[in-house]
């Protein structure tokens, strides 16, 4: 089962940058495009460090310890020395302009 939780609001998030938000068991990053907003999880795929404080550009988020990219969109490791795919998570804005980021209940 899985439930919808809002953590933040469009106009609170700048276009072209990111925020990261904490859960009892995850960090995730959260960007904003125009009005497009995505989630990743905030973890390298390399060697398990954080991205958050990365340079994000054009779409996507650079690992400051080595320098792999990933796609904010896909998750999609693009650069070397990551090869695998950083987790994403469904995310929606409501009609009162609220970031909902859906989270499993387990």
């Amino acid at each position: 089962m899985s439930n919808w939780i809002k953590i933040s609001t469009i106009d609170a998030l700048v276009d072209g940058a990111y925020e990261r938000f904490e859960f009892d068991e995850m960090d995730v990053l959260v960007f904003r495009e125009g009005d497009a907003v995505y989630a990743i999880e905030d973890l390298c795929t390399h060697d398990g460090a954080e991205l958050c404080g990365g340079l994000y550009i054009n779409g996507e988020i650079e690992c400051p310890r080595h320098g792999a990219r990933f796609c904010v969109k896909t998750g999609q490791a693009l650069s070397a020395p990551a090869y695998g795919q950083v987790s994403t998570f469904p995310i929606r804005i409501n009609e009162e302009g609220g970031i909902e980021l859906q989270v499993d209940n387990a």
